[in-house]
């Protein structure tokens, strides 16, 4: 935690020495091509992936598997997208590396000891019986607006 102020000064100062430095070297209107590009870029594999984890988070629900570690995919793809999305070279780099699936996985290895997740699979939000409720003429019955007005009104008791 008391590193987090520093790392807010220093990342706008390493992405400004970026710019200065890729400018120089390749100029300055191909630099301000290459963020858009890279923004683009971001957005585009932030949908295609993050599609994907979210169809493996849905599967995995469906058959009751653990859903733990596509959470953990889902979340590092959506800072990787914010990554790239944001202007400069040194969080792009950070950025893309995260897209890349094994390098995910390792830091899923890492973290799985470290956290624990709970997902909507162990949380009750599964289906547990049949979905059709029968009652018999009995214990339903259904009154139209044209019947609710002839009826006398309710005393609440």
């Amino acid at each position: 935690m008391p590193l987090l102020p520093l790392l807010l000064i220093a990342l706008p100062l390493i992405e400004i020495a970026g710019f200065a430095f890729v400018g120089s070297l390749i100029g300055v209107l191909p630099t301000v091509a290459l963020v858009i590009a890279t923004t683009i870029l971001g957005a585009a594999l932030l949908r295609i992936q993050g599609i994907g984890v979210v169809g493996r988070i849905r599967a995995a629900m469906e058959t009751g598997a653990p859903v733990d570690r596509e959470l953990v995919h889902g979340l590092m793809i959506a800072i990787a997208g914010i990554l790239l999305v944001i202007p400069g070279f040194f969080t792009d780099i950070f950025g893309l590396a995260l897209f890349i699936p094994p390098l995910r996985e390792l830091v899923w290895r890492f973290l799985k000891s470290r956290i624990v997740v709970v997902g909507a699979a162990s949380a009750g939000f599964r289906s547990r019986g049949p979905r059709t409720i029968d009652l018999d003429s009995d214990d339903f019955s259904r009154r139209d607006e044209s019947d609710r007005r002839r009826l006398p009104p309710d005393d609440g008791a």
